[in-house]
């Protein structure tokens, strides 16, 4: 029996052939036909040389030929590296160079950075451009053209579940690392091969498809990029079993919400409040080409992982769209699923989410001792079992993460958080990006939900400034709503309902926008930047920075 992504998605194909697997605003597409596609894009990689166990880079918006991509790469054996597309070109020979990368596919929007970046990296051979109304020159074969000239068959041959699964994380603190998982391993925590709620196995690995094909398909919308990972197993969870997937290429408020009412959208995945915040200003406001609100009565999940939820907007949330189900999960790429919590009406705010974390999952102290509940020490989140095998090329950044306590390997990325009296654990955020004022450690994302319960604050990160007298002062960087910009004094009153006194800003940056990845990851080395380049302001005769000052 082989936990393989590929055999998954192929179980679906046979079982549910003409189901819709993927559609846009342009065209659908079921799974006989996304099987054929991927069948001739494969065969398209292997007549150029791309073996088993090969990088092949996707390089795209989230698009129906993006999903063709991965299933193509997978049925070969092959590892597919995805490659954020905001990249600038170092950063893109950074990930060419890291991932071993033999074959990219492409969207030509990106092909003058490719062009430039391609000849420094002599392994990459061969590049398809996937065509989307761009006039860039450079791109290699056309994907059209390729799968034209290929075989539709499905004639590969057999998988294993330790086939390998790789995810470059976004690189936000540091250089993107691509973090490597046997296939089922990562299946058993993210892509529905363990129930996230009681934790019981699948033990089939037709259980998925056989649930599918008795069911009625659900419609899902992953709302990140496919960079991110929670989109690329939100997308597979839904292939795996019968479902049709929506992709928007193009993110704003006023788009998913069109999307959503046009396809009859059952369930959602956003990555926190970059996303979510734009969703409620849009659903407040209403479809600007009709003049009449979104009707969103298809949609009852709101799911959301892997960034700031913040309090206030999940209460927004709920005032608009009420009887939904909205949850905040927590994970990363180094641990997959971690642990859930139920949003409900009037739920105490504790900065941070607050979950119930799944029985591999655990907070140690710096001993690797369990931490006790309501002992009030801050521990890191360490998860056992399904994990990563490590680090694609970086033996010591994988020591680093990956640790053994008591004979039980760990994958501890660093997520620092606090068990409360009655089990659940509240998030505190990544200690790479903490604060130590005065002896006291503050966690930015505990901050940056607290200055969002102001009605002025649209976005906000935190961040430390030097201070003589404390060693850092928690310092802030503000997208204030249009027409609006809060002196320090004013976020006070709203914070302090969340947050103790000495966790308060001391100073805030004003910036036209935050400066975020494409999936809503903060940004903190620009945030930090942006508190070098002037004085702090109070809101008065200030000057805003551009995100991409």
């Amino acid at each position: 029996m082989a936990y393989n992504i590929a055999d998954l998605v192929e179980h679906a194909v046979d079982l549910m052939p003409e189901r819709v697997a993927l559609l846009d605003d342009h065209r659908e597409e079921t799974y006989a036909q996304m099987d054929e596609r991927a069948n001739r894009l494969a065969h398209y990689l292997q007549q150029q040389g791309v073996q088993q166990g090969d990088k092949v880079g996707v390089y795209s918006r989230n698009t129906i030929e993006a999903v063709e991509a991965m299933v193509a790469i997978f049925k070969l054996r092959a590892v597919v590296v995805n490659v954020n597309y905001r990249y600038v070109e170092n950063e893109l020979q950074h990930i060419f160079e890291n991932s071993d990368m033999v074959a990219l596919i492409h969207e030509r929007r990106y092909s003058d950075k490719v062009a430039a970046v391609a000849p420094k990296t002599p392994l990459l051979k061969t590049t398809v451009v996937v065509e989307d109304g761009s006039d860039i020159a450079y791109g290699g074969t056309e994907y059209e053209a390729a799968l034209a000239d290929a075989s539709p068959d499905r004639d590969f041959g057999e998988r294993s579940t330790d086939d390998v699964y790789m995810l470059y994380t976004g690189g936000t603190t540091g250089k993107p690392k691509g973090v490597l998982w046997r296939q089922e391993d990562v299946w058993r925590v993210l892509g529905g091969g363990i129930n996230f709620i009681t934790g019981e196995y699948v033990k089939d690995e037709w259980e998925l498809a056989n649930l599918g094909a008795a069911n009625p398909a659900m419609t899902r919308l992953p709302i990140p990029p496919m960079i991110h990972g929670g989109s690329q197993w939100a997308t597979f969870q839904s292939l795996f079993g019968g479902g049709k997937t929506v992709m928007v290429a193009d993110f704003s408020g006023h788009n998913v919400w069109q999307a959503i009412d046009r396809h009859g959208v059952n369930l959602i995945f956003i990555t926190g409040d970059a996303m979510a915040r734009p969703m409620v200003d849009a659903l407040v406001e209403g479809n600007p080409d009709t003049g009449n609100p979104y009707d969103a009565s298809t949609l009852y999940v709101i799911a959301s992982s892997a960034a700031l939820f913040s309090p206030s907007v999940k209460d927004k949330f709920m005032e608009l769209l009420p009887n939904r189900m909205i949850s905040d999960s927590i994970g990363s790429s180094e641990t997959g699923f971690g642990g859930i919590s139920i949003v409900a009406k009037g739920a105490e705010h504790t900065g941070g989410p607050r979950v119930k974390i799944d029985a591999s999952t655990s907070v140690l102290d710096d001993d690797g001792n369990p931490v006790e509940p309501g002992s009030g020490v801050i521990g890191v989140i360490a998860r056992k079992g399904h994990i990563p095998l490590g680090y694609y090329n970086d033996e010591a950044k994988s020591k680093a993460t990956f640790k053994e306590y008591g004979g039980v390997r760990y994958s501890i990325p660093g997520d620092y958080a606090r068990v409360e009296e009655d089990g659940t654990v509240t998030m505190l955020g990544r200690g790479s990006v903490s604060i130590n004022s005065g002896g006291e450690k503050i966690f930015p994302e505990e901050v940056e939900g607290a200055l969002k319960a102001h009605p002025d604050v649209f976005d906000a990160l935190v961040v430390g400034v030097p201070d003589d007298r404390f060693g850092e002062r928690v310092s802030a960087v503000v997208q204030a709503r249009e027409g609006k910009r809060p002196s320090v004094e004013e976020l006070r009153p709203a914070m302090l309902t969340e947050i103790a006194s000495y966790k308060l800003p001391r100073s805030v940056w004003y910036v036209d926008e935050i400066k975020r990845s494409p999936a809503g990851k903060p940004d903190y080395r620009w945030a930090k930047e942006q508190t070098t380049l002037r004085s702090p302001d109070d809101g008065v005769g200030a000057t805003p920075v551009a995100a991409g000052a």
